[in-house]
């Protein structure tokens, strides 16, 4: 039961947002009383909380996946760019927005462990890139994992990048490729450039 209430909430909070759904709204839409969703969370926030945080193990779990069967460490960071877009497709909201606003400790929580994954991932990619000849042997790996990940969560400020001005996917394509060109190596180049062309084809099929 308490998956269930996780699920329909999690659907209803990307769809509606966080401050918007209410208790009432997410009994109504399991057909239960709110007495049966406050047998497993006592209040709003810890649902919140739990859903938050059941969102963020579900997209560690996929972006280990990817690392784990990626050819090389280029392709791993498009394929994850490619996994979190199809995510952020369900949501209309701007959940991360609202999360921030409205459950700041729930947010800062949830930054503070998208930091811990992000950096020992990116890290472990730099090392097997430098491996593999496609980033520069030079690069600071602890400085460029941090570097990446102030600028995958700056990019999304709505006050800095606003939408519809900057799409979502228009700014993780460009940051994505502005990262790696500060890093790669001629062989790293080669790889770079097909994501590249790739990404172009299918923006001129889009128009």
């Amino acid at each position: 039961m308490k998956e269930k209430i996780i699920d329909k909430s999690t659907e209803l909070f990307l769809t509606l947002g966080f401050k918007s759904v209410t208790m009432d709204d997410i009994a109504n839409a399991l057909g239960m009383s709110k007495k049966t969703i406050y047998v497993h969370f006592p209040n709003k926030t810890k649902l919140v909380e739990a859903v938050t945080f059941h969102l963020f193990e579900n997209i560690c779990d996929g972006i280990d996946h990817i690392c784990d069967t990626s050819q090389n460490p280029i392709e791993e960071l498009y394929d994850i760019k490619m996994f979190v877009m199809m995510h952020l497709k369900n949501e209309k909201a701007s959940p991360q927005f609202q999360l921030k606003k409205y459950y700041p400790e729930i947010y800062l929580r949830l930054r503070e462990k998208q930091f811990e994954k992000m950096h020992d991932s990116v890290k472990d990619s730099l090392k097997r890139g430098v491996e593999m000849g496609v980033f520069r042997s030079n690069i600071d790996f602890d400085f460029i994992s941090r570097l990446y990940f102030n600028g995958m969560t700056g990019i999304k400020d709505e006050t800095i990048f606003p939408q519809p001005q900057y799409a979502m996917e228009y700014l993780m394509e460009s940051f994505l490729e502005y990262h790696l060109r500060a890093i790669i190596t001629q062989d790293g180049m080669a790889i770079l450039n097909n994501f590249i062309n790739k990404s172009t084809i299918v923006t001129n099929d889009k128009n």
